[in-house]
């Protein structure tokens, strides 16, 4: 896969961006009809399409679900663009480089618990694009179903432009703040912060530090939302007027940008004459969004035992069935443990969902850090039904320990919650940085049954 033009990763360019992504402004709220425009004028009042649209701009909708699904799950905006999307020339393929996607058949999905160090450092110029790395996934990208596990690592800010038919984007930095230059507008995100790119956005990755690396959920299935929160009632987890949506803000740039859009699975480009993030004005609810995860009002006991993990869910990609996601986007944030006579850590289980859980920063209190242990930058898989839980260190500690009220603000975990079994790519069943021997954290979990008779 090319990485397109030379790419902007000078230090001055890199300050450029950082002052930019510092000054931003943003819309609040999560689901909301938003509206925009970076000249005045340009939205069009008391209609989305009239005969000559303000300013000389063309109307085009944007619609990330079917014309008519029902007003709560329908995602459109219309977009006031200085040139329409259909003016470009034809895509041609082009390489996919570690990019993969569903279904994933060329290896037998594992039962085994399965853990990874960090990607290693890339090539020099590789941008956002061709630092995605695929783990694995499930589904069929061409049924619009199920997910897929990315990494990424990068040295160098994109000049080409990508988008995804396939899915949108949940991506999660894990090392180095980003500038997403979207056609909505621009959105900031650092590590311990989250963007989602809807499906079919186009957008552009600066880097704001010499060097980024982190995660994605690409989800192939029903667009996230946020969850209903049942019997805990009208406020918790992740408030709607915490995410970032972008104001308009447009390039009008003559002259040659490489496209790349990804399309059934693979990676398709063509040389447009101008930028095509060139919206002046907009107005919908198919937009991108930013979240601050330590804004995450988090849920918990004040009794005893440990909440199951789906009381962290930040974000849900809802199924055919209800309470069962395609996959639910859960974070560990800072929280108070105050349980009494409880196991604090999460308990050992079982579980008919498949868990991918990364590490932002600091540690997992179920997990013991360090070298060859679970550090930030890498991540662990454990399929439907493997045995799991707190490792043999973390057991013994937490069995011992004066329970005393607990802050936990020393770690920032998340996981990929999904319906269906994660089957590896082969190079993430083949990587130099999985580990070995991972089953032995559970070692030496003694014996401790004494009969009373």
């Amino acid at each position: 896969m090319s990485d397109g033009a030379t790419a902007r990763g000078s230090a001055t360019e890199r300050e450029e961006a950082r002052k930019i992504a510092e000054g931003l402004e943003h819309l609040s709220g999560f689901g909301n009809e938003h509206s925009s425009e970076a000249v005045p004028g340009a939205l069009p009042v008391g209609r989305n399409s009239p005969q000559r649209a303000p300013l000389g701009l063309y109307a085009e909708q944007l619609s990330g679900s079917a014309f008519t699904e029902p007003r709560a799950e329908n995602r459109r905006s219309w977009l006031y663009r200085i040139r329409p999307s259909a003016a470009h020339p034809p895509f041609t393929r082009t390489g996919n480089g570690a990019l993969r996607s569903a279904p994933f058949t060329q290896t037998v999905p594992d039962p085994n618990r399965l853990r990874w160090n960090p990607l290693p450092d890339p090539d020099e110029g590789t941008d956002f694009l061709a630092g995605l790395w695929t783990l694995g996934g499930n589904g069929d990208v061409t049924q619009r179903s199920g997910m897929a596990v990315h990494l990424y690592h990068a040295n160098a800010s994109m000049r080409r432009v990508f988008s995804d038919a396939d899915g949108e984007l949940l991506i999660v930095p894990e090392r180095g703040g980003l500038l997403l230059r979207t056609e909505f507008g621009m959105l900031h995100v650092e590590p311990g912060h989250i963007a989602l790119i809807p499906r079919g956005v186009r957008f552009r990755v600066e880097l704001l530090e010499e060097t980024a690396r982190g995660y994605v959920c690409e989800n192939y299935g029903a667009p996230f939302r946020l969850p209903d929160l049942g019997p805990i009632g009208a406020n918790g987890l992740a408030n709607a007027r915490d995410f970032r949506a972008p104001v308009a803000a447009y390039e009008d740039v003559e002259g040659p940008v490489e496209v790349v859009n990804k399309f059934c699975g693979n990676l398709w480009a063509a040389t447009y004459d101008h930028s095509p993030l060139d919206v002046v004005a907009w107005h919908g609810n198919h937009v991108p969004y930013a979240y601050d995860l330590r804004r995450f009002n988090v849920m918990g006991t004040i009794s005893y035992d440990h909440p199951d993990p789906s009381i962290f869910t930040v974000l849900t990609s809802p199924s055919d069935t209800p309470g069962l996601a395609g996959v639910d986007f859960v974070v560990f944030a800072p929280r108070w443990l105050v349980g009494e006579d409880t196991f604090r850590p999460p308990y050992f289980h079982r579980n008919v969902m498949s868990e991918y859980m990364g590490l932002i920063e600091g540690a997992y209190d179920a997990k013991t850090a360090g070298k060859g242990g679970f550090v930030p930058g890498g991540g662990s898989l454990h399929n439907m039904m493997s045995a799991h839980g707190p490792d043999r260190e973390t057991f013994d500690r937490a069995s011992a320990a004066e329970l005393r009220p607990q802050k936990i603000d020393d770690g920032l975990a998340f996981m990929f919650e999904t319906r269906w079994p994660v089957s590896l790519t082969p190079q993430a069943a083949r990587a130099e940085h999985l580990q070995q021997g991972y089953d032995d954290v559970w070692r030496g979990l003694e014996r401790h049954f004494r009969s009373l008779h």
